[in-house]
């Protein structure tokens, strides 16, 4: 499969301070990867560096080859990169539809297609994102980033304050995705065991750096390597 992002050695952080150090990052399209780790082991951060929205220390980010610029996120998301970030962004006061539209752009999806990932929004068009339960609207700020048809989709926390059936659904709809429309997928997720079933391969982040990576079936049968990897043992 020809890979789609190809992120080698990347260090990213605030203020000139590194919070990862040395990231290396391969994915093809139609593949999931999921980043774990514990909360401030720098899963955000690295989403937002690859997405240009944070100045990278060091390393490099290429898209299909091409080099991605740090601090351009207008020129990432051209080129076919597109995130989601853990608050959705979403203009509240304006309609699932209104959302959908503001976010097209040549060579994208039109709504019908988009909808086809999405039904539940179907008869929710007309309606306020604010008023929208959790989980539509994470369904919407999934939706409105993949109308623009990107080849590599960044996803941060989409759980975060859904039940678990909800989050069970909604990345099951995120593997059939990836099959579908070949997009290549890149999940921050605090549902292990769920992405995990779902994922292709999963890399565990500990204090910025990377302690296990894997296939995600096999990270998933090896509970003890998996917890040690979270406590920051390093990968033999």
């Amino acid at each position: 499969m020809t890979t789609l992002l190809d992120c080698r050695g990347l260090s990213a952080g605030y203020h000139g301070r590194p919070v990862v150090r040395d990231f290396d990052l391969d994915i093809s399209g139609g593949e999931i990867v999921a980043l774990l780790g514990p909360n401030g082991a720098g899963k955000s951060t690295i989403l937002l560096s690859l997405a240009g929205l944070l100045p990278r220390l060091g390393g490099s980010v290429a898209l299909l080859g091409r080099p991605l610029h740090a601090g351009k996120p207008h020129l990432v998301s051209k080129l076919g990169l597109a995130l989601v970030p853990d608050d959705r962004s979403l203009f509240t006061t304006l309609t699932t539809r209104e959302n959908l539209q503001l976010a097209r752009r040549r060579g994208g999806m039109d709504l019908p297609e988009v909808l086809t990932h999405f039904p539940a929004l179907d008869k929710r068009l007309d309606v306020k994102a604010g008023m929208l339960s959790g989980g539509e609207q994470q369904m919407l700020a999934v939706a409105r980033a993949l109308i623009q048809r990107p080849r590599v989709l960044l996803l941060d926390e989409m759980s975060m304050g859904l039940a678990p059936t909800i989050v069970e659904s909604l990345l099951l709809g995120l593997r059939r995705i990836a099959d579908d429309s070949g997009v290549a997928i890149v999940l921050v997720e605090q549902h292990v065991t769920l992405a995990l079933q779902i994922a292709d391969r999963a890399l565990v982040l500990t204090h910025g750096r990377v302690t296990l990576r894997g296939d995600a079936a096999e990270v998933a049968a090896n509970p003890e390597r998996l917890h040690d990897s979270y406590l920051g043992a390093a990968q033999g």
